[in-house]
């Protein structure tokens, strides 16, 4: 699973399985999650810290997020998106 952003020691990845609603996944420390692209979580748990954190980073990068489902659907490669800093 193609790895897009990294921050704060929050792991972004993202993969196209056939399958919607378009999100990705969060991985932090031995937490693990799914959001869609409005910064929700789909299944899975993070604190809430970091889940805020998550949440910003989608609302700001929301387009990005949806470039990058297009161009899995079509199995290019993704782009990196920044991180929070």
């Amino acid at each position: 699973m193609p790895t897009i952003s990294m921050f704060y020691g929050i792991i972004i990845r993202m993969f196209y399985d056939d399958h919607n609603p378009p999100h990705f996944h969060v991985n932090y420390e031995h937490y693990s999650a799914m959001f869609n692209f409005d910064g929700n979580i789909i299944e899975g748990h993070i604190p809430i810290r970091q889940r805020k954190l998550i949440e910003a980073w989608t609302l700001l990068h929301k387009e990005e997020l949806i470039a990058n489902w297009k161009l899995l659907k079509e199995n290019e490669q993704l782009f990196n998106i920044k991180p929070l800093v």
